[in-house]
């Protein structure tokens, strides 16, 4: 097992911006770039990373996502701390690719980089030690805790961020530990589970009423809103990095 707590937490960081964000979520890799400009760090953007080799290890076929990450272990070579905004992916990085790789020689290697992977809100709280952020956002949100961040200090670290934010009121909603039935591969194996399970995650998010439904898995926040709009009830989803960029800019704040 990786040693999270022996992560280095040096000023100069490596992003790795997540399938998703690449082909969905371009402004969560820019307000995430903001975020950490913001606390004074310096990211470098790997132009030549690819993928975490999630949706392959989840399939089970291994031997394409041990490929996968040996190229992702040579991208991110170094002593650098990576920051990831995304929990699922975060969570391949420093645990999954461990189990794909403990019968392999280059175990060591891939424990390394693993052990320099953070997410986003994991690393500015728990690595940097940044414990309230400054700024407004008026808004009701309901916060859905992805599963991957289960067992990690990743949803914690994001409820104190967001609710240190003036106007930023966090609502309680039923059954909010469930799945939101969106699991990678598992929505293309099991649509009909997938969609019933999205479906009543959306039941209970839309009775608490909230302005915006709000995580730090973009596949979790693709999913529910890709339901809701299929059934004629569009819901508003943002990243919890969108919200940190964007109360920073209602302070009178930029990065830019």
């Amino acid at each position: 097992m990786i040693n999270l707590a022996a992560r280095p937490k040096g000023k100069r960081v490596l992003l790795m911006a997540t399938c998703l964000c690449d082909a969905f979520f371009d402004d969560v890799a820019r307000a995430t770039v903001e975020i950490l400009e913001h606390v004074g760090c310096e990211v470098v953007f790997p132009e030549n990373q690819t993928c975490c080799g999630q949706p392959a290890f989840n399939s089970g076929q291994w031997h394409a996502a041990r490929q996968v990450m040996r190229h992702t272990a040579r991208v991110f070579a170094g002593e650098d701390p990576i920051v990831i905004p995304s929990g699922s992916c975060a969570a391949m990085m420093f645990h999954g690719s461990t189990l794909e790789f403990e019968n392999e020689g280059d175990l060591a290697e891939i424990e390394r980089v693993g052990g320099r992977t953070w997410e986003l809100a994991d690393y500015l709280v728990n690595g940097l030690g940044i414990t309230s952020w400054p700024g407004e956002f008026k808004s009701r949100i309901a916060f859905h805790r992805a599963c991957h961040t289960r067992g990690t200090d990743s949803s914690p670290a994001i409820h104190r961020l967001l609710q240190s934010i003036r106007g930023v009121e966090i609502v309680p909603f039923a059954e909010g530990e469930q799945c939101c039935g969106f699991g990678g591969t598992f929505s293309v194996a099991f649509p009909h589970i997938s969609s019933a399970m999205g479906e009543l995650k959306l039941k209970h998010l839309r009775a608490a009423d909230p302005d915006c439904i709000v995580s730090s898995d973009m596949s979790c926040l693709m999913h529910l809103a890709g339901l809701a709009k299929r059934d004629g009830q569009p819901v508003k989803v943002l990243h919890f990095a969108q919200i940190l960029r964007d109360a920073l800019y209602s302070d009178g704040k930029t990065t830019h």
